[in-house]
């Protein structure tokens, strides 16, 4: 059976999928054409239940729930690996009201926990993530929610930290914080989509266990970035609940749904999310 896969280019995500879209493992006589897309694009495209299987932001599954499920290995969940506020001048974060903020995406998880902690924050303008550094150093903006490589590359281009939406998620809950998921159609049969949570929980565990296997894929798609930054990517972004949710994965996720939801910043979802009711 063939699926379509999307995921992005981050190197979280190629060290994730590198051993199942090139036949490493056993894939249990699954085939997977993939593509590789910047996660907003992702994003759309499981609005229009386009893909078999992808990688989402959290945010955007509450958009997309009716459609998908959640896996219980791939996602990126965790402490201190939120996403950042920084700016290039010095800003009073109480009074964000009316400042230019740029975001990596509307559907974003960053955009979502941004929502919470600052309501009245409304006056925000998308970005591809790459391109928040510049517009802050140009001053199209005044700050910017970054994401993904560029949390490690700021400061060498002269910004600064105003806020980390990760510590700010901890503080609030006491739970690692949900950035995204691997989701699979729901129109996919169940013992399917069982057996792709083990191909894809096999594909982690390989690369884990040989990490060299897939330093070639995740370094053709990093975009010149450095094997440090790679590296630390990868050690910040993948990790327990990568493997599996686990029960304390569960409850982050439901826990953002329900604050988000409350607030009126997403709408109500369907009863089951995950593809497996048990862990």
């Amino acid at each position: 059976m063939k699926l379509t896969l999307g995921f992005s280019p981050c190197p979280n995500d190629t060290f994730i999928f590198d051993a199942m879209v090139h036949g490493r493992i056993d894939t249990e006589g699954l085939e997977f054409d993939y593509f590789l897309a910047d996660v907003e694009e992702l994003n759309k495209k499981a609005f229009a239940s386009a893909v078999d299987i992808t990688k989402m932001s959290y945010h955007a599954y509450a958009f997309a729930a009716k459609n998908y499920l959640i896996l219980d290995s791939g996602s990126a969940l965790g402490f201190r690996n939120g996403p950042l506020l920084i700016s290039k001048h010095a800003i009073d974060t109480s009074g964000l009201e009316g400042k230019k903020i740029a975001i990596p995406g509307k559907f974003t998880t960053a955009n979502l926990l941004f929502s919470i902690a600052w309501p009245e924050a409304k006056n925000k303008t998308e970005y591809l993530f790459s391109d928040i550094e510049s517009a802050l150093l140009n001053d199209e903006v005044d700050a910017g929610l970054i994401i993904h490589e560029t949390r490690f590359t700021y400061q060498k281009r002269g910004l600064h930290k105003l806020a980390d939406m990760g510590e700010y998620w901890e503080h609030l809950t006491g739970l690692p914080i949900p950035l995204g998921a691997i989701v699979i159609n729901r129109n996919i049969p169940e013992d399917i989509a069982l057996k792709v949570n083990r191909v894809l929980r096999r594909s982690l565990e390989y690369a884990y266990k040989d990490s060299f296997a897939s330093y070639d894929f995740v370094a053709a798609n990093a975009k010149e970035m450095d094997s440090t930054v790679m590296n630390n990517h990868i050690e910040l972004f993948v990790n327990e609940y990568t493997l599996s949710l686990g029960i304390k994965g569960r409850e982050a996720i439901n826990e953002l749904f329900r604050i988000a939801s409350e607030k009126g910043i997403i709408p109500s979802l369907p009863e089951r999310i995950f593809s497996t009711e048990s862990v």
